[in-house]
């Protein structure tokens, strides 16, 4: 059994050499749709996109085989904190679409965030991904900073 994957994009048949070489399409054809220039990955598969008040970062991870969204939305609050985290637990039930919050306990903040195997990927399944955490970080970061704001 081989262990290469094949990167190939379903609706135009085009096979890539690698992961980062089909992101990196896969962010050109974003940013032509929206109109917007996005660099493309750097040497460690990063990039990111900026969408209102949030900025999403598109990290290629091919050591673990995936491809992850990940917006930063807040630091924790200092109180009320059981409050926050029910909140970001009922959001992610269904406001977050296929994103999630998540707790990046070393920096003490909050982030919505989105794994996608990257063998299978298509252009439609990455550009529905971007659009929706782009789109629910843009909003629920003003929002949750209004229900929880930061205390002197």
């Amino acid at each position: 059994m081989s262990e290469t994957s094949i990167y190939q994009d379903r609706e135009s048949d085009k096979v890539y050499a690698d992961a980062q070489e089909m992101v990196n399409d896969y962010l050109r054809r974003f940013g032509e749709a929206v109109g917007v220039s996005i660099d493309p990955l750097d040497e460690d598969g990063y990039t990111d996109v900026r969408r209102g008040s949030a900025t999403v970062g598109i990290n290629v991870l091919m050591e673990h085989g995936i491809l992850l969204f990940l917006s930063r939305i807040m630091e924790v609050p200092k109180e009320d904190k059981e409050s926050f985290y029910r909140r970001i637990l009922e959001l992610n039930f269904l406001v977050t679409s296929d994103g999630a919050f998540a707790v990046d306990k070393d920096r003490n903040a909050v982030y919505l965030r989105a794994l996608r195997r990257l063998s299978g990927l298509d252009y439609e399944e990455f550009e529905d991904l971007l659009h929706t955490i782009a789109t629910v970080a843009d909003e629920w970061d003003d929002r949750l900073a209004e229900l929880f704001p930061e205390k002197g």
